[in-house]
């Protein structure tokens, strides 16, 4: 009986699963494992809030398995190891797999391909996260994509022929005569710091339902909905997408077909441009791998760092810099493992700006917080913000966080909810109590990190000084 391996990794779901279908297509049965080698992850092995999903999307497709009389089979690395173990112990004369596309990923892979293809199996690695693969795209200088617009324009017309494949039927499963236990690879916190994470629910039918709940309150007024963080008006899918449970394809299908039921006439362009920023990110780490730890601009190099500062970083992470809406972002960042995009872009801002500190800290940090983590889409956004990146930002946004929670947190609802200590702060004091001195002493909440005006200037002119040197 022919026995091929599926080897799971980032692609935690059955249905549009390139690998599953092209082996259950070409053998009589599969051998669904998963190989937890966090010895081959080096500096980038998965943060404490990316382990808490890992852990319990695995235990989702371990139920899906199940279903179809079978289960996940669990190893502990190294990879190539574990790899030969199964197939000695299964027969197997193939491996199917998804490519990642993180530089120690790219350069452990190459390493089981040759091996395996040396020991003679055969071994087929597909796409199965992207609509295309990094290298599918070029300028018309046959050039890697720099800047998203042109990315996206030929991008685009690519999806709509891409449709998401169904979970092979029959799916016929063998198994291992010794499998680990996922207990063992100790992914869940030894602290119950993640009480906070009940609202997501990870694997493949939470990303569905998440779809659904997309569709059905969120997708039309996304283009002004996103901005809002005291409303559910992103798809909130980026943990989903980040460990496969759910891929684009099956979004942008998903979402037709809903809309359509629903006799909807919502326009999912604005929502598919934002899966394209996605997709950029990783063309980017493809084609310029040392992007997550490198100025991507290497002018940037030049750039005068403030002298790293603990004690403000410790405020900056603990959610008490005194600037409302940064507070409130790192706050539900901690609370939940998750930060509202918009967020995002103020609570970095004011990191890499403001305090001048180094993108990297603020990456490293979100890298261990946030259950989306995800390495191509962490370092371009660090980038961006800083002004180093790919398309950055211009050197002189410095987004000025009163402002902006001013315009979409108008009512500070985010803010009342995430910081408490502003639940009754009367009208503009929810975006800077410190303007009222007598107020700021009674709630208890601190007085600001820095001063935004003068820290502003200062990083422009750090800016300006770096555009100007030779």
């Amino acid at each position: 009986m022919s026995t091929a391996i599926v080897w799971f990794r980032r692609d935690l779901r059955l249905a549009d699963h390139p690998a599953l279908a092209a082996a259950m297509a070409a053998h009589e049965r599969i051998l669904p494992i998963y190989i937890h080698a966090p010895d081959e992850d080096g500096a980038w092995a998965p943060g404490a809030a990316s382990r808490w999903w890992q852990h319990h999307s695995l235990t989702s497709l371990d139920a899906s398995l199940h279903r179809h009389h079978g289960a996940l089979q669990l190893l502990y690395g190294p990879s190539l190891e574990a790899l030969r173990a199964a197939i000695e112990a299964s027969g197997a004369s193939a491996v199917y797999f998804h490519r990642l596309y993180e530089p120690l990923s790219l350069r452990r892979d190459a390493a089981v391909i040759k091996a395996l293809e040396d020991d003679g199996i055969e071994v087929h690695v597909l796409n199965g996260s992207l609509w295309c693969e990094p290298w599918e795209l070029a300028t018309k200088q046959d050039e890697p994509y720099k800047v998203f617009t042109p990315f996206w324009r030929n991008l685009r017309p690519r999806i709509d022929s891409s449709d998401p494949m169904p979970v092979p039927s029959p799916l016929r499963l063998a198994s291992l005569p010794r499998s680990a236990s996922l207990d063992d690879f100790g992914l869940l916190p030894e602290l119950d710091w993640a009480g906070g994470f009940a609202e997501w629910t990870p694997g493949e039918q939470g990303a569905a339902d998440m779809l659904d709940l997309f569709a059905d309150d969120a997708v039309g007024h996304y283009p002004e909905g996103r901005d809002l963080p005291a409303r559910h008006g992103t798809s909130r899918l980026s943990p989903h997408l980040h460990w496969g449970e759910i891929t684009p394809r099956q979004i942008a299908s998903g979402l037709r077909e809903r809309l359509a039921r629903r006799r909807n006439g919502a326009d999912i362009e604005p929502y598919l441009r934002q899966l394209g920023w996605r997709e950029f990110a990783h063309h980017l780490l493809y084609h310029f791998p040392k992007t997550p730890t490198e100025n991507f601009n290497p002018r940037f190099n030049g750039f005068r760092w403030a002298k790293r500062d603990a004690h403000a970083l410790r405020r900056w992470k603990r959610g008490l810099t005194g600037i409302p809406i940064v507070d409130a972002g790192m706050r539900e960042l901690w609370a939940t493992g998750w930060m509202h995009n918009r967020v995002r872009m103020l609570v970095a801002s004011l990191l890499t700006k403001n305090l001048r500190q180094h993108w990297l800290l603020g990456e490293k940090w979100f890298w261990d917080t946030l259950v989306d983590a995800n390495l191509a889409n962490n370092a371009m956004g660090w980038q961006w913000v800083a002004g180093s990146g790919a398309d950055a930002a211009p050197y002189f946004r410095i987004f000025n966080p009163v402002t902006q929670s001013e315009k979409f947190d108008p009512d500070g609802s985010y803010i009342r909810r995430w910081v408490p200590e502003l639940a009754k702060a009367p009208g503009r004091l929810v975006h800077a109590p410190w303007e009222d001195e007598a107020f700021l002493k009674r709630c208890g909440y601190p007085a600001p990190l820095v001063d935004l005006k003068e820290t502003r200037e200062a990083a422009l002119t750090a800016y300006q000084n770096l555009r100007s040197a030779p």
